[in-house]
């Protein structure tokens, strides 16, 4: 897939939060689980190693940097960490905030879910979206 053809050069990927040179992080629009971001490398590569040492170190203190905000901010059951790249070959981690009573919990995000939830999960969030990208922002300012 080349750049121009790349759903991630073209578009976002989600509400953008956070822009930088070398990534961007964006809050991915999904109802059964409001706390999914991403981490967007900037520049067209398939792989993680494809990025240089010093890119791979920042891009990976970024991916914990949104992790550690999360568990501190929401207090849930596991992160996922994911990196597939098989839809989408543009580099892109997954970081998402799971809870013991999501829909698909403890199966992966992308599996069948195992429990209808009676609210909106947005809902069972101890903070809104709103105050949790914030945190994400800040999080990255202050470093």
């Amino acid at each position: 897939m080349s750049s121009s053809s790349c759903p991630l050069c073209q578009e976002p990927g989600g509400l953008e939060i956070l822009h930088t040179p070398k990534w961007r992080i964006v809050r991915v629009e999904d109802e059964n689980f409001p706390a999914f971001y991403r981490l967007i490398w900037q520049s067209h590569v398939a792989e993680f190693s494809d990025l240089s040492a010093v890119d791979r170190l920042a891009c990976m203190e970024a991916v914990a940097l949104i992790e550690r905000v999360l568990r501190e901010a929401l207090q849930p059951t596991k992160i996922n960490l994911a990196t597939l790249g098989n839809v989408v070959p543009h580099l892109h981690w997954h970081v998402v905030a799971r809870f013991d009573w999501d829909s698909h919990f403890p199966n992966p995000i992308w599996g069948a879910p195992l429990r209808s939830l009676q609210s909106p999960a947005r809902e069972r969030l101890p903070l809104s979206l709103e105050e949790l990208d914030a945190r994400v922002r800040s999080a990255f300012e202050a470093a």
